[in-house]
């Protein structure tokens, strides 16, 4: 019986190992099938959303490790539509901010690489995630308000909410480029 369980097992990886090849993995489906949405419920985002969200942003690579980020969570909706104002109440924007001086790093590059992380956890989880870069300036010129800590300065803001999907968002968004008007091969 044993024998038969190993085999079935092993057959059973075999196929499942060939399906990934041919399909894509969870992972590759996400993120060919993401996009920014626009419009959101206002259905909250968990508790328990967010921290996943949030661990899968710590877990981002950095330049020789250094991590040079910080998330300050935002939920409170009079303080997020100072940030983007068509937010509504459930949303969450996460500001992300670098270090302001670290020699030899690239905490921008870095806290792109920590928001992405985050942007793609969140659609595994079935949410909505939409990144910002132009709220960052005015987030820095109120960092008391918006409790950027010393030493660091906003770099972008992830909205996250819950998808309404009584809007069409995929075939209303800007078409994508083809990959022969981005890839260069050398030859």
């Amino acid at each position: 019986m044993n024998i038969k369980l190993s085999l079935l097992a092993i057959a059973l990886l075999a196929v499942s190992d060939l399906h990934g090849q041919i399909s894509g993995s969870c992972v590759t489906d996400i993120l060919l099938s993401v996009y920014s949405e626009r419009s959101y419920t206002s259905v909250p985002v968990t508790d328990q959303q967010l921290d996943l969200i949030l661990n899968c942003g710590i877990k981002a690579p950095s330049a020789r490790n250094v991590q040079p980020w910080r998330f300050t969570v935002i939920k409170d909706e009079t303080s997020m539509k100072e940030i983007i104002n068509n937010v509504v109440p459930g949303n969450v924007l996460i500001v992300v901010s670098g270090t302001e001086s670290q020699g030899g790093t690239t905490p921008d590059f870095d806290c792109g690489l920590a928001t992405e992380s985050m942007f793609i956890a969140a659609h595994s989880l079935g949410l909505g995630a939409r990144i910002y870069g132009s709220p960052a300036g005015n987030i820095n010129s109120k960092k008391e308000l918006f409790q950027i800590p010393s030493g660091y300065k906003a770099v972008v803001v992830l909205r996250i909410g819950n998808i309404d999907k009584s809007v069409d968002g995929v075939s209303g968004a800007t078409p994508r480029k083809t990959a022969e008007e981005i890839i260069n091969f050398k030859k």
